[in-house]
């Protein structure tokens, strides 16, 4: 095996390796490029290339600028039921989990007060600056407005929201008070900003925010969107993001979070796709999510980051109708997973 591996790392250097192209979420630059390291260990053959922005950025540039990819993962399974299916890809594996905290740092205006008691209190202070993404190119951008909406409701503080952030029914480029809120397009490019104290608080997945080894704010269940458990209650916050075609529109409901990964119809490269994808949902590929603050889904059975379960059905997600969003799974043309395990067509 030792020879084969070496052999192939040769044949690799002399002809060079096989390209695999990623375009991914932020949140999961971190995971993935220790993902990338062990795949590549694997089967040295192949080069991953890792492209990451906000996922509604790369669903983007594969259907508006049809940039060639071979795996998209999201931090929303659903951008990829409203934005590459049927047309760009046939299925949509859900793969993680996450939640949503507030981060900060040591030289953030209050920090040595802030608790998950008086966040919202802290927040709405006027030289308090908080950031998030864009919520147009980022789910965590819409997740931010959909948990202010969501703490409104818990705390019994309808005015928390539009006192915060005070958007309309979605967000406009620009429309922010920028002595108030900073935005930029993907949760991660705000890291630094808040490191180099531009603002005090960020609105990002919990995951991250380890990784980062900031201080963060844990929400309750009922508004920090990582539970199935309140699904129903999270339906309660809505708000709008561009649609497919210019002027149209997607409502964003709120929802438990789940990550989905898939493989793009035009695949330049579809063996090494496939072979990438089968690695993320591989137990080595779960260990790694976990390691790294993420939940995981396989056989229909969430393991959140700190090892508790909940249970739900199976998922694999195929057709969206239209502009809306999808609950129910879809139905799968090709592909799919028996018994956790997924398979190529060819496989079947």
């Amino acid at each position: 095996m030792k020879k084969l591996l070496l052999s192939l790392s040769m044949a690799a250097a002399l002809f060079g390796a096989e390209k695999i192209v990623v375009f991914h979420a932020g949140s999961l630059s971190v995971p993935f490029s220790q993902i990338e390291k062990k795949f590549e260990s694997k089967y040295p053959q192949y080069d991953v290339v890792r492209e990451a922005a906000g996922s509604r950025a790369c669903a983007r540039k594969i259907t508006d600028l049809h940039k060639k990819a071979d795996v998209m993962a999201s931090a929303d399974y659903k951008i990829i039921d409203n934005l590459l299916i049927p047309k760009y890809a046939k299925i949509n594996i859900p793969f993680a989990t996450n939640e949503m905290v507030i981060a900060f740092t040591p030289h953030s205006k209050y920090a040595k007060k802030i608790n998950s008691k008086n966040w919202t209190d802290i927040l709405l202070k006027p030289s308090v600056k908080v950031g998030h993404s864009n919520p147009n190119l980022d789910p965590c951008g819409y997740r931010a407005v959909i948990v202010t909406k969501l703490a409104g409701i818990y705390y019994q503080k309808p005015y928390f929201y539009d006192k915060l952030l005070g958007y309309g029914d979605y967000y406009r480029g620009g429309e922010e008070n920028r002595n108030k809120v900073i935005v930029r397009p993907k949760e991660t490019d705000l890291l630094g900003l808040l490191e180099a104290g531009a603002f005090d608080y960020l609105f990002i997945y919990k995951s991250v925010a380890k990784q980062h080894k900031l201080r963060y704010i844990e929400l309750p269940p009922e508004i920090s969107l990582k539970s199935k458990k309140y699904a129903e209650y999270y339906k309660q916050a809505t708000f709008k993001v561009t649609g497919k075609k210019p002027g149209s529109f997607i409502v964003k409901k709120g929802a438990p979070m789940v990550y989905g990964i898939t493989t793009l119809k035009n695949a330049p490269n579809k063996k090494g796709a496939y072979l990438f994808v089968k690695f993320v949902l591989s137990p080595e590929g779960q260990a790694i999510m976990q390691k790294n603050g993420q939940g995981v889904i396989k056989n229909g059975q969430w393991t959140m980051e700190n090892g508790k379960c909940e249970r739900s059905e199976p998922v694999i997600h195929g057709m969206c109708d239209g502009e809306n969003e999808r609950s129910e799974p879809g139905h799968l043309q090709s592909g799919g997973v028996d018994n956790g395990q997924w398979k190529m067509e060819s496989e079947k």
